[in-house]
């Protein structure tokens, strides 16, 4: 099999999760997790334009797999929406540490996360607080942290 195929196939494989009714369709609010799901971190605004590349011209609330599988297949053979480098994220909590203590508390992550740049929703909040905090101390070690959020290159 081709790379192309290989890549059709992972991408119809991770469509196939989200389409419940087996018609070859998903609801557009799940192409962010199927994108995300393929190894790809695009920001809101890139996931916007990629779905106005696959959506029909009259928007139906749903995407077909023709019309994703060619953008996607793209997208990965591209690289598009590779995740951040270790070292970049280790910058930007550095960045954010501003007594240098190697973790910043609940408040702090909840604040920037909502208030700054392109703001978590509630639950991407809830999901990350989840993930991030060390119950006993309602703080998250940034360097513990990034490496969970590391992506090994498949």
């Amino acid at each position: 099999m081709g790379l192309i195929a290989e890549i059709e196939k992972k991408i119809t494989e991770a469509f196939e999760v989200f389409d419940h009714e087996c018609n070859q369709t998903v609801d557009v609010r799940e192409i962010g997790s199927i994108v995300r799901s393929l190894g790809c971190y695009p920001t809101e605004a890139q996931l916007h334009e990629l779905l106005a590349e696959v959506e029909e011209e009259e928007p139906t609330g749903y995407i077909h797999l023709q019309k994703f599988l060619p953008v996607m297949t793209r997208v990965l053979v591209e690289r598009s929406y590779q995740p951040t480098p270790e070292d970049v994220l280790l910058h930007a909590f550095e960045a954010l540490d501003v007594n240098k203590c190697g973790y910043l508390t609940k408040e702090e992550l909840v604040k920037y996360m909502t208030e700054e740049g392109e703001p978590f929703t509630q639950e991407e909040m809830e999901d990350m607080l989840s993930a991030a905090l060390d119950p006993e101390t309602n703080t998250m070690r940034y360097k513990d942290y990034i490496t969970l959020m590391i992506v090994d290159d498949v």
